[in-house]
């Protein structure tokens, strides 16, 4: 193992943070990294540009623990004069970006309660009702066939229906925000269509809350007295949908995989619902949707795992590697007793707000449970090593979960 490279840009052994290896074996890859590396590794992203990759478990609890030293302001970075105006990862790590993810400081613990007060604020009756009618929507149109892509069909086209929901929008909008939204994560030429009709609809949607205030997150919001503009308000509006829809979509997806491929989760195919809590938690722990996320910078020189973290250099936080950490893994407990202490939903004062959590447990786990409810005999249509994830290093998800059934009527009585 070697932690004597001074320097993150002359790394002789930096790993190229992509590749088929995140998409078949990416926990191998981790504990291989760490085995070479250490807790913190160098890496390399698009257009060999350099970082620090955080897979110790303590590391990282330092890194999120302490956002002076390793902050989120992205002006730090002492590598913006290398990357070309058409990095692909710019939407992902930009500059002076105006949304709650790159605030800093005072303001942002005042945005963040902003958000969390808002969401705070749905009532969890409410919320589970629209997860449900939703659901069950969505199974009414499969489940005639006796066969569905559980991810495509499903899973990718719940979340956002919620969050709309939630957040103001009318049931007629969104079938048109799910495709926007999934249109911005296929990350190709429909890209840029969909996030500009995402922000079309906030921007639509403010100015109608504005003008006539309702019981929603936006409405919320807006009424907020710490100052922030419409502007702000409407860009929180769209991380928080966009972080909130794909991470639980894949949360759905990764637990129903695991749930039909596990034979120790057999039994909540057919009833037992504190299975799918379980399934749920381990997938958080194993198999989480959020692998690594972009990113802090230091502030100043420091030491972190052995390394010399240089003013400037960027550092990723590795969710799945410090969750897989086997200095706190040695007897595999953390998957037992409700044990909540991964990192997959982030740590510190940046970490996804507490009410979000919620909502996306509420979402994930009535979606899991609406499937084995009207699906009860649901099987796996293909051999499970068959199955694939989406190539990315980023979030971690399958491509497509073919299940078959048998065909039953919509809950109207009707073929769907």
């Amino acid at each position: 193992m070697s932690t004597d490279a001074t320097d993150v840009t002359d790394a002789p052994d930096a790993v190229p943070l992509g590749g088929p290896r995140f998409q078949t074996e990416p926990a191998l890859l981790y504990r291989q990294m760490r085995r070479e590396h250490g807790a913190v590794a160098p890496v390399l992203l698009d257009g060999d540009v350099p970082a620090w990759l955080v897979l110790g478990y303590r590391e990282l609890h330092q890194v999120t623990g302490d956002p002076v030293l390793f902050s989120r302001d992205s002006d730090l970075w002492n590598q913006w004069d290398d990357i070309p105006d058409d990095w692909p990862l710019l939407p992902m790590i930009g500059r002076r970006q105006p949304s709650i993810l790159y605030t800093v400081g005072e303001r942002h613990r005042e945005r963040a309660a902003m958000i969390s007060n808002a969401l705070e604020a749905v009532d969890p009756h409410v919320l589970r009702g629209h997860a449900e009618r939703f659901a069950d929507e969505l199974v009414d149109r499969l489940c005639a066939k006796g066969e569905a892509d559980l991810v495509g069909d499903y899973a990718m086209l719940l979340p956002v229906r919620v969050l709309a929901r939630l957040y103001g929008f009318s049931d007629e909008q969104g079938p048109a925000l799910v495709t926007a939204l999934n249109d911005m994560i296929d990350g190709r030429e429909r890209a840029i269509a969909g996030q500009t009709h995402l922000a079309t609809s906030m921007a639509g949607l403010l100015a109608d809350r504005k003008a006539a205030p309702a019981d929603d997150v936006a409405s919320r919001m807006l009424a907020d007295d710490s100052g922030f503009t419409e502007e702000e308000v409407a860009q929180d509006l769209m991380v928080m949908m966009a972080a909130g829809h794909q991470p639980t979509a894949d949360w759905i997806g990764n637990s129903l995989r695991l749930m039909l491929t596990d034979d120790r989760f057999a039994a909540s195919l057919f009833g037992g619902r504190n299975s799918v809590a379980e399934a749920m938690n381990e997938v958080l722990w194993e198999d989480t949707p959020t692998q690594n996320v972009a990113g802090r910078w230091a502030s100043r020189d420091t030491r972190l795992g052995g390394r010399h973290i240089r003013a400037g250099d960027l550092v990723l936080l590795g969710l799945q590697g410090a969750n897989s950490d086997p200095q706190v893994r040695t007897d595999g407990s953390a998957l037992t007793g409700g044990n909540n202490a991964h990192f997959s939903f982030g740590h510190g004062e940046h970490r996804c707000p507490f009410p979000a959590q919620e909502v996306a447990e509420v979402i994930a786990r009535t979606g899991i449970e609406v499937v084995l409810d009207r699906l009860p005999d649901i099987d796996l249509a293909v051999p499970a090593g068959s199955l694939t994830r989406r190539p990315s290093p980023w979030l971690r998800g399958l491509t497509e979960l073919p299940v078959r059934f048998t065909p039953t009527t919509a809950l109207g009585g009707t073929s769907a």
